[in-house]
């Protein structure tokens, strides 16, 4: 009988089976890392330990992997599955060494060396029972579960004290035959082989479990201690007249306002109740990019995530995510308006550090909190901020604020010798619990303040909230970010440390829309933000269902068929699927006359579903500004809409922070998809094939609202050339209250303020509010919105503009 089949082995994986419960990273190794089912695979582990392989003998089981207790055979020559880099650490004594499982992986190559179409898979797994990091003050806990070498008695325990909170991680594959091919079979290279994996594997625990924490007060002391803050106690102390005692304390009052207290214990707490109530409110939660991220971690990246800011779901969602996928939760800068009993004080436990809505010059918080975050940088800390500074309230990135930007900049600046990178991420919901609240601060109701009466209401109001969305964007370098805008940033800074570049806020500014094209980069199209870009566009926001599901159809195809970004992802399924899932949340309601079924959004809800659509709207705003061209045109040359689409487009980039890089090919892409479709033909010119034209006249009623704001601005420029930028933004404003209220559009962002000072700082960008006697690209860009409009909206808008003032 095998050893793994002694009655006494089975016995005790039969007692670990009920005690562990193992999760997955990632969780289909399939489709995350290069594994392939068709070659032959072992398994490379740091230490061996019967416990271990039980818990991946029960992982491998359900993924449909080898067994570890299966042996490897390969033309003739039986191995072990499982290859360890050290032997068990029995309870006294030395450990045994590696040299077995050496010998068995030279087996291994040697094989390869006989048959070279061989190509076995070298899989390292990683487990971690428990992910406590540790503090900088442990003692008798540190000792009892001790992760690293443990012995079989102190494994015994963590098995029954963690078990519930074991991690099994699989790496990436390493090629044995590219290992064979271009290293040798000799020993040399498998003790060199071995050193790498040793370094892999204490990376991966570090990106596992995360640096060690530390003693909090410790810290304030620590930080007290800095040249910054120390020069700002005897600033304030200066200032206000008190003495560098009071000051020294006012700093550390800012810090205990300012800093986590990070728990680890209330971590493992959390991931149960927030597993409980994700499994309450989502039917699933649907993830993309994130090996990348651990890939960055794993090189030793300090990792800063910005997310786009939905709702106040987003720091558990995301933290919560991390922790699954195999990384530490971030520390977290939450606006102070959180900092309310009991959420506080639990935030604060979970990794939250506090931030004041604006600093109004106060030097002394400012190096506090200036200090604190370099400090976070400095041990290794992940960080998350929202960069937005607040929720959305219309579904659209806000434009973002730049202040965490710029420290985060700055701590690079002042010599952070590890890559700082920002991982840019969009979160989407089929339901955001806010949005009603969201649509009434719109229409001017004051925002409440957060209190725990706010907290348990919500979670009296939890329901079906369908699927959720987090998609990891493309990640930023800082230092490879400064390299490419002031390539001799580091002697600048050597040369003269106190001084600010004046190339720094420029660059601030342009790293900080960078990062909001990467966020909507990686936009989700999803049922519900699909079907009300589809119903928002009708006239009645009603459609046919059938021909609801074949629009949706066309949209689907269209986002695989010509991508927006390779970090965008689409729904599964198709329109008649898609249909039933916004059913089925109760967004859309359904009903049936005589000619079939009708789908509609309530009268009640089209504002809210504006929201929906806005996380999206700019994956179609290029494909619906070609439609408007074409359904507005008998015949149109192709290089005619690739120069509408030209000048559009720098407005469009500013107002939805949209990143396609090369403009012309993306609109012959699409062009090409819609002839591939039967919706178009093109001989000379391009011509709209009549059976098709209700298709694309749906698609370009979802640009109309963004083209009558061009409308707007370009008629207004165009009758007064000498238009100031308040000016221009005062009176497009009035003029977009008029249209809307002739016109009945509803949605907010028609209404935003912010977008037309946005709209026009572009514009001066541009040089079209520049002093210039030419005008012609004013008129050109006029005449093309104009012709691209209803007529009805377009009188409305010239009958305006031409008249003396605009009341």
């Amino acid at each position: 009988m095998p050893k793994h089949d002694s009655l006494w082995l089975k016995s005790l994986r039969w007692i670990q089976k009920h005690l562990v419960h193992t999760i997955v990273v990632p969780q289909d190794p399939f489709a995350d890392l290069n594994l392939d089912a068709s070659r032959p695979l072992a398994y490379v582990m740091k230490t061996e330990s019967l416990s271990d392989i039980a818990a991946l003998s029960e992982i491998t089981a359900k993924l449909g992997l080898p067994s570890p207790y299966e042996p490897l055979v390969a033309n003739g020559v039986v191995a072990p599955r499982v290859v360890c880099l050290q032997g068990r650490k029995p309870l006294f004594g030395e450990r045994t060494g590696n040299e077995p499982f050496l010998e068995c992986f030279m087996r291994l190559l040697a094989v390869h060396k006989q048959d070279p179409e061989l190509d076995i898979q070298l899989v390292p797994v990683s487990l971690y029972w428990g992910r406590t990091p540790g503090k900088e003050d442990d003692t008798m806990k540190a000792a009892v579960f001790e992760r690293e070498n443990p012995t079989w008695l102190r494994k015994c325990l963590m098995i029954l004290f963690l078990g519930r909170h074991n991690f099994v991680q699989f790496s990436n594959a390493v090629s044995l035959r590219y290992m064979a091919d271009e290293h040798g079979t000799d020993m040399g290279i498998a003790h060199k082989l071995a050193r790498v994996a040793r370094v892999h594997f204490r990376r991966q625990r570090k990106v596992m479990t995360g640096p060690v924490l530390p003693n909090r007060q410790a810290l304030f002391h620590s930080l007290l201690k800095s040249e910054s803050i120390r020069k700002a106690i005897q600033e304030e102390a200066a200032n206000k007249k008190i003495s560098e005692t009071q000051a020294r304390e006012t700093a550390i009052e800012y810090l205990d306002e300012i800093a986590a207290d990070y728990s680890d214990s209330l971590v493992r707490i959390a991931e149960r109740f927030l597993t409980w109530l994700w499994n309450k409110l989502y039917s699933g939660i649907n993830i993309k990019g994130a090996e990348q991220v651990r890939q960055l971690h794993h090189d030793g990246h300090e990792i800063v995530y910005v997310p786009c800011h939905r709702s106040h779901m987003d720091y558990l969602l995301l933290s919560y995510i991390l922790y699954y996928q195999g990384m530490v939760p971030p520390h977290i800068a939450a606006g102070i308006n959180l900092n309310f009993w009991p959420a506080g004080p639990m935030f604060r436990r979970g990794g939250a550090f506090f931030i004041r809505r604006s600093f109004n010059g106060n030097k002394l918080y400012t190096a506090v909190f200036r200090e604190y975050l370099d400090q976070l940088f400095a041990k290794g800390y992940s960080v998350e901020y929202f960069s937005e500074g607040g929720r959305s309230r219309t579904g659209r990135l806000l434009a973002p604020k730049t202040g965490m930007i710029a420290m985060t900049m700055n701590s690079v600046l002042r010599g952070i010798e590890r890559p700082v990178t920002l991982v840019p991420v969009y979160l989407g919901y089929d339901h955001v619990m806010e949005v009603a609240t969201y649509h009434k601060e719109l229409s001017g109701k004051k925002k409440k303040k957060e209190s725990v009466w706010q907290v348990f209401g919500a979670i009296r109001k939890l329901g079906n909230f369908g699927q959720g969305y987090v998609n990891f964007g493309e990640p930023i370098t800082l230092q490879n970010f400064l390299n490419e805008r002031a390539p001799n940033w580091r002697t600048e800074l050597a040369d003269d440390p106190e001084q600010k570049p004046t190339w720094l806020t420029p660059a601030v500014n342009v790293l900080a829309n960078r990062v909001m094209t990467h966020i909507n980069d990686a936009a989700a199209a999803s049922s519900v933000t699909l079907t009300s870009l589809v119903l928002l566009a009708t006239d009645q926001n009603a459609l046919q269902r059938s021909l609801l599901e074949r629009q949706l159809d066309l949209y689907l195809t269209l986002l695989k068929k010509v991508p927006y970004t390779a970090y965008t992802s689409v729904v599964e399924g198709d329109g008649k699927l898609l249909v039933q899932q916004g059913l089925d949340l109760n967004k859309f309601v359904v009903c049936a006359d005589p000619l079939g079924e009708i789908v509609s959004i309530e009268a009640s809800q089209a504002v809210s579903m504006t929201y929906y659509r806005n996380n999206i709207i700019h994956l179609f705003v290029v494909p619906s500004l070609i439609a408007s061209c074409l359904t507005h045109s008998d015949h149109i040359p192709r290089q005619q809409v690739v120069s509408i689409v030209a000048d559009f487009y720098p407005l469009l980039k500013a107002e939805l922070f949209m990143g396609i890089k090369d403009v012309p090919a993306y609109v012959n892409e699409v062009l090409d998809f819609f002839i591939e479709q039967g919706l178009v033909v093109e001989t000379d010119t391009l011509t709209v094939v009549p059976e098709h034209t209700s298709q694309l006249l749906l698609l370009a009623s979802s640009v109309s609202e963004t083209l009558q704001r061009y409308a707007i601005i370009f008629n207004l420029l165009a009758n007064r050339p000498k238009m100031e930028r308040s000016e221009l933004e005062s009176e497009s404003h009035l003029l977009a209250q008029r249209l809307g209220a002739l016109h009945g559009i509803t949605a907010p962002e028609f209404y935003d303020k912010k977008l037309y000072g946005t709209l026009s700082v572009k514009l001066k960008a541009l040089g079209y509010l520049a002093d210039s006697e030419d005008k012609s690209n004013i008129n050109r860009i006029r005449d093309q919105a104009n012709s691209l409009l209803r007529p009805s909206v377009r009188q409305t808008i010239v009958a305006s503009v031409t008249a003396e003032h605009i009341v």
